[in-house]
């Protein structure tokens, strides 16, 4: 919007002024008229348009209008300029019998100035949309979209784009967000008038602004250095941390020029995600004497938020680490891999250095924008042997890096990211999540000495908005992840996923339904090494096991009751798994679960195929019941079984298939600025 602004004029003096087209100049006209003063007259050029406020009495436009009632002259101009002063403007003023007591006279140059974005969010930067300077969620929503800068151009000596202080590659402003500068008007502004581009202290540290410019040339026989030097002049820098306002150049006639908008940083507990850009023509005062704003427009822009992708995605790539004793695992993750159609990704011992748990050093996620959008890396605090990977392996050109830092203090298991999670897309009491929700693991609302995930994860994790987080009681369990006790499946029906439970009930159903049925003698872990097998009735006749199997059971149902209320789930959209635990002392603070066989909610979901650690259990006509009861549940639903050992690798370390393995899926097809908020 752009706002009116009082102009000063002088008695029998001439005025030069520049209009901005569209604006509009308030002239008080008895603060301008000589003493003794009683009725002024307008005359102006074709360009100019003029009105009164209040409107005259007077019918003839020729006759002198009185200044009783205090008038203001509002001045508009209807095209930009070809030259400077080409319009003019004047105003006589009469005595009390209409003779001349003095003249006013305006010459008037006129420009059209407009700082543009995507603010209808097509891709295309639209000439002055009304609604460029705001922001607003939804289908019907307007505003512009910024990027955070977060790859890396370079594969080799990488460093994150956003912290370089140049553009040093063409295939970099793509990442950025295009601004434009259209300008109307004479050749040249008139002497000591300028156009200045500046942002705020608190935007700067969010945003950069880059600046396109003369060709750099492409002569052979330059150095590589002047080379460089000229291409970082080509796009020079307009707009930092340590440049607030800088004057742009004003290219006369028609002119368009080119600006490169750039995210330095995500939303976050103390950034809302939304930035402003100014834009400012300055007129001259005087000698000595600052310049001042007669014209600023302003551009808004909301930097895209870091988004999760949930099981019902289709996969892109697998990760897995290979270590010296995991070779059944790789074997197995292999095949499953190999059969569903994707790439496989194995980082050897070299990279991972022995640490073998993928999924909680990293989440993979993605941002996006009407022009550009790419898979982003968020990397855990956990920092274990493979803190190195996501930045070594995974960052590059067209593939984000993000991290939060926390003291080492602060940092817990229930930091790693198989505590992190993402529901498919829900709704919930008529409201809509289209990108689902974050899942984390907490500490128990009463306790007092628990773990909890960090809080500056929580904080990034909150201010992305787009995914409002859940929180689960996870604390209860040794490692204290969320996967360790459910995970979504897609499905053909209901809401097109399952959240699927480990249940020590269903695990009790199953085994006391073998015994009744005879099979009491079946053996758990037979044949596995170093393990001591148990029989169905010996699991079934310890009390205190299952004492403490119904203490976890209670665990796991406060967080369905928390899942089906804040997911928006009955409890037709879940299935419970027959999944044991045992509780042992953890590190003499408290006694906590872990699996008592391999723990098969802890799968990875590749579209319709699932790898599932393989349990181990009671055969039954030479057929592990545990497996046989999975794929009953699971082949309702159109899923395909594979059964993964990872027991002596993984499963006796506290972890499982999904604690090993991590997916990069593509994106969501809805777009987040779509959410109504």
């Amino acid at each position: 919007m752009i706002h009116p602004r009082t102009l000063r004029v002088d008695n029998d003096r001439t005025t030069s002024v520049v209009c901005v087209v569209g604006a509009e100049l308030n002239v008080n006209l008895n603060r301008s008229a000589p003493p003794s003063s009683r009725f002024f007259s307008v005359k102006c050029t074709s360009n100019v348009h003029y009105s009164i406020t209040p409107p005259p009495r007077e019918t003839n436009h020729l006759s002198p209008i009185s200044l009783k009632g205090n008038p203001v002259l509002l001045i508009s101009m209807r095209g930009a300029s070809q030259h400077e002063n080409d319009s003019k403007l004047s105003v006589r003023y009469y005595g009390e019998n209409k003779e001349v007591l003095g003249k006013a006279i305006l010459h008037l140059t006129a420009i059209e100035i407009s700082l543009d974005v995507d603010a209808d969010r097509d891709g295309d930067v639209e000439k002055n949309n009304p609604n460029k300077g705001s922001w607003k969620w939804g289908p019907n929503g307007h505003g512009a979209i910024l990027l955070v800068n977060c790859d890396s151009e370079r594969t080799y000596w990488k460093t994150l784009d956003h912290t370089q202080d140049s553009v040093t590659k063409v295939s970099d402003l793509k990442d950025m967000s295009l601004m434009v500068l259209r300008t109307r008007g004479p050749a040249r502004l008139p002497e000591g008038y300028k156009l200045t581009m500046h942002i705020s202290q608190g935007d700067a540290e969010s945003v950069r602004v880059f600046r396109s410019g003369s060709s750099a040339g492409s002569d052979n026989a330059l150095s590589l250095s002047y080379l460089y030097n000229a291409f970082v002049k080509t796009y020079p820098l307009v707009l930092s941390n340590e440049v607030l306002s800088q004057e742009v150049p004003y290219l006369g006639g028609i002119g368009e020029m080119k600006f490169y908008v750039e995210g330095l940083r995500f939303p976050d507990k103390d950034f809302n995600g939304l930035v402003s850009i100014n834009l400012s023509l300055l007129e001259p005062i005087g000698q000595g004497l600052p310049e001042t704003p007669i014209f600023t427009d302003r551009v808004m822009f909301r930097v895209a938020p870091w988004i999760m992708t949930p099981n019902t995605l289709k996969p892109i790539e697998v990760f897995v680490c290979s270590t010296s004793d995991n070779y059944h695992f790789l074997k197995g993750m292999r095949s499953l891999v190999a059969n569903s159609g994707y790439k496989l990704k194995v980082f050897h011992e070299y990279v991972n250095r022995g640490d073998r748990w993928m999924q909680d050093e990293l989440e993979f996620g993605y941002i996006d924008s009407p022009h550009h959008s790419f898979p982003v890396v968020l990397d855990s605090p956990r920092d274990g042997k493979l803190v190195d990977l996501p930045y070594d392996e995974l960052l590059g050109p067209d593939f984000g890096y993000v991290t939060r830092t926390a003291r080492r203090i602060d940092v817990s298991s229930l930091d790693s990211f198989g505590n992190l999670e993402v529901s498919p897309p829900v709704t919930v009491d008529g409201k809509s999540y289209p990108l689902g929700r974050i899942i984390i693991g907490v500490a128990f609302p009463t306790a007092t000495k628990g773990r909890n995930m960090t809080q500056v994860v929580q904080d990034f994790l909150w201010a992305q908005k787009v995914q409002e987080p859940v929180a689960l009681f996870s604390d209860w369990l040794v490692v204290g992840h969320v996967d360790e006790f459910m995970t979504f499946v897609p499905a053909p029906d209901r809401k097109g996923f399952r959240l699927l439970l480990a249940s020590p009930d269903a695990g009790y159903k199953l085994f006391k339904g073998l015994q009744n049925d005879g099979h009491g003698q079946a053996k758990l872990f037979d044949g596995v090494k170093d393990e001591e097998p148990i029989t169905v009735d010996q699991i079934l006749a310890d009390e205190e096991f299952q004492t403490e199997n119904n203490y976890v059971q209670s665990c796991i149902d406060w967080n369905r009751d928390v899942l089906k209320r804040e997911l928006g789930l009955e409890d037709a959209d879940i299935i419970d798994l027959p999944i044991l635990f045992k509780l042992k002392d953890d590190h003499g603070i408290a006694k906590r679960a872990v699996a008592f066989y391999p723990d098969m909610v802890n799968m990875i979901v590749l579209g319709k195929n699932l790898g599932i650690p393989k349990p181990y259990g009671p055969k039954v006509n030479g057929r592990c019941a545990l497996e046989a009861e999975m794929c009953s549940l699971m082949e309702d639903l159109g899923l395909n079984c594979s059964f993964i050992d990872d027991f002596g690798s993984y499963h006796k370390l506290l972890g499982e298939v999904h604690c090993g393995s991590n997916v990069r899926r593509e994106p969501f097809d809805y777009k987040w600025w779509n959410l109504e908020m």
